[in-house]
């Protein structure tokens, strides 16, 4: 099976911090685009950040763009997502997702995705007081 968790989320107060691992099992993601993804309740599902396979490139959200950063670590299988300065908004239910990059983008080096084929199952991050 193929799969991705994520933890690390719960309740922060504003201008905390939280750090989001995303594990897969089952299949290695060295060869993968990685993406986040939140969504809050009422509202559409929005990117927040994604990764190239190669981990040498990176993209963000607006919203999030200086506050969040993306990493990941092929010899643990995992991604991450350190949030700082979090928040009232930042609440959502956060998820990972992996894709098989295209030809183009493994050639770029881009983390640009229009069909991701894993999502973990989320992790709730609260940021209130």
């Amino acid at each position: 099976q193929l799969l991705l968790v994520e933890s690390g989320g719960g309740l922060v107060q504003p201008g905390g911090s939280l750090r989001l691992s995303c594990a897969a099992s089952g299949f290695t993601l060295d060869s993968y685009v990685i993406g986040w993804f939140r969504q809050a309740p009422g509202k559409e599902r929005e990117g927040v950040s994604c990764i190239s396979s190669s981990g040498g490139s990176t993209d963000y959200a607006d919203s999030v763009k200086g506050r969040f950063t993306i990493a990941r670590d092929n010899a643990k299988n995992s991604v991450y997502l350190q949030m700082n300065s979090l928040k009232a908004e930042d609440t959502a239910v956060y998820y990972c997702a992996a894709g098989v990059p295209s030809d183009i983008s493994i050639i770029q080096d881009t983390c640009v995705m229009n069909r991701y084929d894993y999502w973990g199952q989320g992790t709730q991050v609260t940021v209130s007081s």
